[in-house]
C-alpha cells in the first residue's frame, strides 16, 4: 500500500505529509479546497507530464515523495533490474520527483536517479487511478478485452500468442513484398552482377590498404631514402673528421689514460658502448641502403592497387570492410532475384507454418475467453444489482474477427441494458455518465481478485449518482478495501462514512497567502464534517451523520 505521501510547494500545498492506512480511505473537503492536488501529486509519482505552472507561487521547485510498502515485489524488482537498479529492500519502494521552474526536473527511486519512463513502468504496478471521465475507457473494445483477459487469467498464453502472431506477420509481410514487387529487370540483375564482379575481382583483403600505402611510400621516395642513408654513413665513417674516426682517436687517448691510472676505466665504460653502437648503426644504415631498390614496375603496381581501392571506396564504402559488406549484401540480393521462385516457395511454407501456430494458440485463447465471458458478465451483473441496477442486463459478447489480430481471433463488446424490458446494446451507446461510473466500479469489483495493483484511486466517480446509490457505491468501495488500498475522493457523506479512515482537505487564507492542508478526522470532527456535507450544522444534519456512521459500523 501507499504508506505516506509528502507534497511540498505544489499548487496550494506548502508542506504536507500524509500518512495512510489500509482499506478504504475517504477524502472530503469543500469545492476548491485542493482535493485534486492529491491526484495531481500521484500523477507526478506515476511519471505523467509535469506542468511548471503547478509550482507554488514564489517558489523555485515543487517536490512529491511517496513510500509504498509491498507484499510482493517481483514485478517491481523486474522493472528496477531492467533499469540497472537494486531490488526493493523489505518491500519498501520510495519514489521522489522534483519539478523545477528552470526545467531541471529530477526523479529518484530508492534514492537513485531514474528516467520518467521508469516511473511510468513502475506506476503500472502501483496505482490504478480513475477520475470522473476515466470510465470512458470502458468504451474501448481493446480495453474491454484486456479486462476479460485479466479475469480469465490468460496473460501468459496471450504473450505466447502475440509472439507467434508477430513472427507470422513478419513472414507474411516479407512474402507480400516479394510477390507484389515488380520482377527484377535484366538491367537490374546486370548492375548487381557488375558490382559484385568488380568488387570480387579486386580480391580485397582486410587491412591491406595500410600495408600497401606504407610500401608505396618507401618505393616512391627511394631516391631520397638513398640520399639520406649516404649522408648518414658519410658523417659516421667517411672522410676526414668522420664521427667514427674521431671516436677512434678519442679511444686512443682514453686507452693511454687508463694505462697510467687504471682507476679511470669505469669512467669510460659508456664511451665504449657508444662506440660499438655507432659502429653497428653505420653498418645497419649501409645494409638498409644496399637493400634499397628503386623498381619502377613495383611502384606502378602499388599505385595501380591504391587507385583500385580508392575507386571502390568512392563507389561502395569508406573502408575495405564496408566494401566487403556491400559485396555480401549485393550477392544476397542477386541470389534472391535469381532464385525468386524458390524464395517465394520458402516464404509461403513459412507463412503457412507460422499461421498454424497462431491459430493453435488463438483457439486456446478463444476457449478460455468463451468460458470466462459469461462468468464475468454474471459477476458484474451481481455487483450492478448492489449498485442499484436490480434488473439490468450485462453481457460480454464475443465476435470472431475476419483474420487473426494481435490480441487474438475475436473481439469483445460489453452490452448493457439498465432497465428491464429493454434490449441490451453496446455499453458505449446506452449508459449515461452516472451509469458508466457504476459499471466501471462493478467491473473493478469483479476483477478485484485478479487485479494485482495495490492502490485504487477513485476521484469523484460518484459525481453523477443519487444519495441512496452513493451509499451503495461507498459499500462497493469498502468491499474493494478488503483486498486493496482504496482512496475515494468524494462529495458524498454516504461514501465518506464508510471509510476506515477519513481525511479532510481544507484551505486556509492568511493575508495574501493561501494554503491547503489535509488532516485526519475522527469522532466529533468526523461527525461535523459529515454534517457539513449533509447541508450544514443543524442538529438534524448531525443526527443524520451519526446514523450514517452507525450504519457503516
Amino acid at each position: 500500500m501507499l504508506s505516506f505521501l509528502k507534497i511540498r510547494n505544489l499548487a496550494l500545498v506548502e508542506d504536507v505529509t500524509w500518512d495512510l492506512a489500509a482499506g478504504l480511505i475517504g477524502v472530503t473537503g469543500e469545492t476548491g479546497a485542493g482535493k485534486s492536488i492529491i491526484v495531481g501529486a500521484l500523477k507526478l509519482i506515476l511519471g505523467e507530464r509535469a506542468d511548471r505552472s503547478l509550482i507554488r507561487n514564489g517558489q523555485d521547485a515543487c517536490t512529491v515523495e511517496a513510500s509504498f510498502h509491498l507484499k510482493n515485489t517481483a514485478a517491481i524488482d523486474a522493472v528496477l533490474e531492467e533499469a540497472g537498479l537494486d531490488p526493493c529492500q523489505d518491500g519498501e519502494l520510495l519514489i521522489k520527483r522534483t519539478i523545477s521552474a528552470s526545467g531541471a526536473n529530477k526523479q529518484f527511486v530508492n534514492c537513485s536517479p531514474v528516467t520518467i519512463q521508469v516511473l511510468k513502468s513502475l506506476g503500472e504496478f502501483l496505482v490504478d487511478l480513475h477520475g470522473p471521465h476515466d470510465h470512458q475507457s470502458l468504451n474501448s473494445r481493446e480495453r474491454q478485452l484486456e479486462m476479460l483477459d485479466k479475469y480469465s487469467g490468460i496473460e501468459d498464453l496471450l504473450g505466447k500468442y502475440q509472439a507467434a502472431w508477430k513472427l507470422w506477420r513478419t513472414a507474411a509481410t516479407e512474402l507480400d513484398e516479394l510477390e507484389n514487387s515488380e520482377r527484377a529487370s535484366s538491367q537490374q540483375i546486370d548492375m548487381l552482377k557488375f558490382q559484385a564482379n568488380e568488387i570480387a575481382a579486386a580480391n580485397l583483403k582486410p587491412g591491406e590498404e595500410e600495408e600497401i600505402e606504407a610500401r608505396h611510400r618507401i618505393a616512391a621516395n627511394g631516391a631520397r631514402l638513398a640520399e639520406l642513408c649516404g649522408s648518414i654513413t658519410s658523417r659516421l665513417s667517411e672522410g676526414e673528421g668522420s664521427i667514427i674516426d674521431g671516436l677512434r682517436e678519442l679511444g686512443r687517448s682514453i686507452h693511454e689514460l687508463e694505462k697510467i691510472d687504471p682507476a679511470t676505466a669505469t669512467m669510460f665504460e659508456g664511451f665504449k658502448s657508444a662506440q660499438i653502437e655507432l659502429t653497428e648503426l653505420e653498418s645497419s644504415v649501409q645494409d638498409y641502403a644496399d637493400d634499397l631498390e628503386i623498381d619502377g614496375a613495383e611502384l606502378d603496381k602499388l599505385e595501380s592497387r591504391i587507385h583500385t581501392i580508392q575507386t571502390l571506396k568512392r563507389k561502395y564504402g569508406r573502408t575495405i570492410a564496408e566494401i566487403l559488406e556491400f559485396l555480401a549484401e549485393t550477392e544476397r540480393k542477386l541470389a534472391k532475384m535469381e532464385n525468386r521462385g524458390e524464395e517465394i516457395a520458402r516464404l509461403q511454407q513459412l507463412v503457412k507454418e507460422r499461421e498454424a501456430d497462431v491459430l493453435k494458440l488463438g483457439k486456446q485463447l478463444s476457449k478460455k475467453r468463451t468460458d470466462a465471458a459469461p462468468k464475468l458478465a454474471k459477476e458484474v451483473a451481481t455487483h450492478l444489482a448492489d449498485l442499484g441496477f436490480k434488473r439490468s442486463v450485462f453481457e460480454a459478447q464475443l465476435a470472431v474477427l475476419p483474420a487473426p489480430e494481435r490480441n487474438g481471433l475475436e473481439e469483445v463488446d460489453f452490452h448493457f441494458a439498465p432497465n428491464p424490458g429493454e434490449p441490451s446494446k453496446p455499453l458505449r451507446l446506452t449508459a449515461s455518465s452516472g451509469e458508466m461510473s457504476r459499471v466501471l466500479l462493478a467491473v473493478k469489483s469483479a476483477l478485484a481478485k485478479q487485479d494485482a495493483v495495490p492502490l485504487l484511486v477513485f476521484d469523484e466517480i460518484d459525481a453523477n449518482v443519487g444519495g441512496n446509490i452513493a451509499e451503495a457505491v461507498g459499500r462497493k468501495m469498502a468491499a474493494l478495501g478488503a483486498t486493496h488500498q482504496v482512496i475515494a475522493i468524494t462529495h458524498f457523506p454516504q461514501v465518506a462514512s464508510l471509510a476506515q479512515s477519513h481525511f479532510v482537505v481544507t484551505k486556509e487564507i492568511t493575508g495574501n497567502t493561501t494554503r491547503s492542508q489535509i488532516q485526519p478526522v475522527s469522532d466529533e470532527q468526523r461527525v461535523n464534517e459529515l454534517a457539513r456535507m449533509l447541508g450544514g450544522s443543524a442538529e438534524s444534519a448531525r443526527v443524520h451523520a451519526l446514523s450514517l456512521l452507525k450504519g457503516a459500523a
